[in-house]
């Protein structure tokens, strides 16, 4: 009985890893993706300042 789930251990483990893999890529690229719209809302709110222009509403 042993080296039956042993069998099966190993046979799901690549598939339990390869979804950890690409669930953290994916958070990953999420993450960036919401900061990067911060950082540049942060310049455009900047830019817009400085040329006296109002708020971008939204």
């Amino acid at each position: 009985m042993d080296s039956f789930w042993m069998a099966a251990l190993w046979s799901l483990a690549p598939t339990v890893v390869i979804a950890i893999v690409f669930w953290l890529i994916l958070r990953n690229i999420l993450k960036f993706d919401r900061t990067e719209r911060r950082v540049y809302g942060e310049i455009e709110a900047e830019e817009r300042a400085r040329r006296g222009l109002p708020p971008r509403e939204g």
